[in-house]
């Protein structure tokens, strides 16, 4: 039992102290990189489930959650299937008889006995030719009725980690927990904000739907606060520089333009014009360059890369993942080379004599364009003379990460893209240390994607279309929401789809599986293949969301479709139609729900990505607490920037305000906010992918 003084914060304490957590829930709690108790209070539930009066299984609806009172129609029966355990039986009421299994449970043998009567609680999903409850909760009617009157929070989960376990190690850690205060009480006043002990009590306990909603607003306003003030840090700590680098865009730069192989969009033209204002301009170029996927961003990057290069400086491009970077130099090399430009790359797994002769040669200025992954902002990577740095889909990388590559040269100018479609106004607020340029027009040559929503019975004849697509030369991805079968959440998941799909597809097509929990080489290898058409079918998890450009595959099948966000939605179709070929994006829709088919709808009518961020804004509103949040927009424990865009400009004009009435945080009051300030500048910078 841990020993703390009341009001002491928790951090650093280590949840192996809470009672009831074991060295096993403690390696399974890790693998959320919850290793103390800190971490384990701001594990939020990602949803909440209530439980509604029981139907009878006749009135059931495939992917309905429901709850149903029933007799247990048969003995349970216990079986190993492929290393499972897998209890299975029958449940029957007056109008029906029901299947039943659980996976890794084998005690439901003893305890569920054949004539007794249980509610039970879960999705009825449609699999192996039959409607069945799979891993349904279980309860007898006097708790079940005790249970209506409160909401379930379910927690972001890993394997052999159950929301259970999750739900009593909160509980204990609540027993000793408290959080220090640092907002002033005039500004949780001003703003209608709960102390934030309350409020994080009521996200893991809630007792009401506005009180829930209140404490949710404290955690989101404090999320948000907490960005802004490591934003506006790093603001004062870096001072936009003086240009030291004028670039000049000139003839050479417009025969360039003018050789490609295909015509600039008027976009594209206009960014470009932007670029060279700023290479003119006496402040040093801090610009974002948001464009939809697709638009055509690299090619303004390399124009401008080419424009320093050609007065006399180097330039360097990051990107997340060693196949985009690859691909990058591919491109790189096959238009610059032939003008004479020396350009490499730079990754973890380049070999170390040919490191030590890039390292060198960019030392000395002989390479003119340095391309790679993080690995070119290491200690002993440096340059001769860099005047210009990129980034691609920066937001994945920490701003350490921005702030290190910045330091490589002396003060360059810097150009951040990322194909995350915000509307613009939040743009501005996320990104007011950028000037922003966008880019929303497609290049002519680009088909539009041909999209489709349709049912779960629709994927017998997706899986023959990407037969006929793979026989046409062509390859495919599939998204699934899960990496593996999981006990607490409905949904396809990557293991089990792609040995079904190596059924389903003929022997000759190769059929790949990737998802986050491989090792990086892992990852890098398969994506690889990919793009080398070795494999012809890719069953992924949204890994892929941002990666590799593979102009040969034209066809993206999305499981469970209704489980993403819009934006993310858009992000993964994006991987599709960059080649000339007809690209098709086949989105399965699992849930009944008319809002889920709503959604969907915007991407199946439109490919433009800022038009559906800003119709998911309009769509989903505040107040959406049931639902599972969308993933992928900035590294948020429970904020969102599309639904709480009103909590999130006035946490953003708070921190504004308090920094200019007291910059150094001296005044009554502010003593605990100037130490909070200093921790959120160390301890969130390296997690926040701005």
């Amino acid at each position: 039992m841990m020993h703390v003084e009341e009001g002491e914060s928790q951090l650093g304490i280590p949840v192996r102290e809470i009672k009831g957590i074991g060295e096993k829930t403690e390696k399974l709690l890790a693998k959320l990189d919850i290793e103390t108790v800190d971490q384990l209070v701001h594990h939020y539930p990602r949803c909440y489930t209530t439980y509604p009066e029981p139907i009878s299984i006749s009135e059931i609806k495939t992917g309905q959650r429901c709850s149903i009172e029933a007799e247990i129609a048969s003995p349970i029966h216990l079986k190993t299937v492929r290393k499972l355990k897998l209890c299975t039986g029958l449940i029957a009421d007056v109008s029906g008889q029901l299947f039943v299994r659980w996976f890794n449970m084998p005690y439901l043998r003893n305890t569920l006995k054949q004539g007794e009567r249980w509610i039970f609680t879960g999705t009825p999903i449609y699999k192996d030719g039959r409607l069945m409850l799979e891993q349904p909760e279980y309860c007898k009617r006097e708790k079940y009725l005790q249970l209506m009157e409160t909401f379930q929070p379910i927690y972001p989960l890993t394997t052999g980690l159950s929301n259970k376990t999750v739900q009593k190690a909160q509980a204990a850690a609540f027993e000793r927990y408290r959080e220090e205060e640092y907002l002033p009480e005039t500004v949780r006043n001003y703003y209608d904000l709960e102390p934030v002990n309350t409020a994080l009590r009521e996200v893991h306990f809630p007792t009401g739907t506005e009180h829930l909603m209140e404490a949710k607003k404290r955690i989101i306003f404090d999320e948000f606060f907490r960005f802004f003030s490591a934003l506006e840090l790093v603001k004062d700590r870096e001072e936009q520089a003086l240009n030291h680098y004028i670039i000049p865009m000139e003839e050479p730069v417009k025969r360039f333009v003018e050789n490609l192989p295909y015509p600039l969009t008027g976009a594209q033209k206009k960014v470009l014009n932007e670029i060279r204002q700023d290479f003119s301009d006496t402040m040093a170029m801090n610009r974002l360059l948001q464009g939809d996927v697709g638009s055509g961003k690299t090619i303004v990057a390399m124009t401008a890369m080419y424009a320093a290069v050609l007065a006399g400086y180097q330039a360097a491009l990051m990107a997340p993942t060693e196949v985009l970077a690859e691909q990058h130099y591919q491109n790189f090399v096959k238009l610059l080379s032939p003008l004479g430009i020396t350009v490499a790359l730079l990754t973890g797994s380049t070999k170390a004599k040919e490191k030590r002769e890039i390292k060198a040669a960019c030392a000395s200025g002989e390479i003119q364009i340095l391309i790679g992954t993080h690995a070119v902002i290491q200690d002993d990577v440096a340059f001769d003379n860099l005047a210009f740095i990129v980034t691609d889909e920066q937001h994945r990388f920490g701003v350490k990460q921005r702030d290190a590559f910045m330091k490589k040269g002396k003060d360059p100018h810097v150009l951040v893209m990322s194909a995350t479609p915000i509307p613009r106004t939040l743009g501005i607020i996320l990104y007011r240390d950028l000037d922003v340029s966008i880019m929303n027009e497609m290049p002519a040559s680009r088909l539009p994607i041909k999209n489709s929503v349709v049912g779960t019975s629709y994927r017998p004849a997706a899986w023959e279309f990407i037969r006929k697509q793979v026989a046409l030369g062509h390859q495919a991805y599939v998204i699934c929401p899960l990496v593996e079968a999981s006990e607490e959440t409905q949904g396809e998941n990557v293991i089990d789809y792609s040995k079904t799909l190596m059924e389903e597809l003929p022997s000759g097509i190769q059929v790949g599986v990737l998802h986050g929990k491989m090792k990086s080489s892992k990852k890098n290898e398969i994506m690889q293949e990919f793009a080398e058409n070795k494999i012809q079918v890719l069953v992924s998890t949204t890994v892929v969301e941002v990666g590799v450009n593979v102009p040969n595959a034209t066809v993206m099948l999305i499981e469970n479709a209704d489980r993403f966000g819009l934006a993310q939605l858009h992000q993964l179709r994006g991987r599709v139609g960059r080649g000339d070929a007809q690209s098709y994006c086949i989105m399965i829709n699992a849930s009944s729900a008319k809002t889920a088919k709503k959604r969907l709808e915007i991407l199946n009518k439109s490919n433009d990505g800022f038009f559906i961020a800003s119709e998911d804004l309009k769509l989903r509103g505040p107040g959406d607490f049931f639902g599972i949040r969308q993933s992928g927009d900035l590294v948020f424990a429970l904020a969102d920037i599309y639904q709480d865009a009103a909590v999130l400009q006035e946490a953003s004009e708070e921190v504004k305000t308090i920094l200019e009435e007291d910059p150094e945080l001296t005044e009554p009051g502010h003593h605990i906010l100037q130490k909070k300030m200093m921790q959120f500048q160390e301890e969130q910078l390296s997690k926040m992918n701005l």
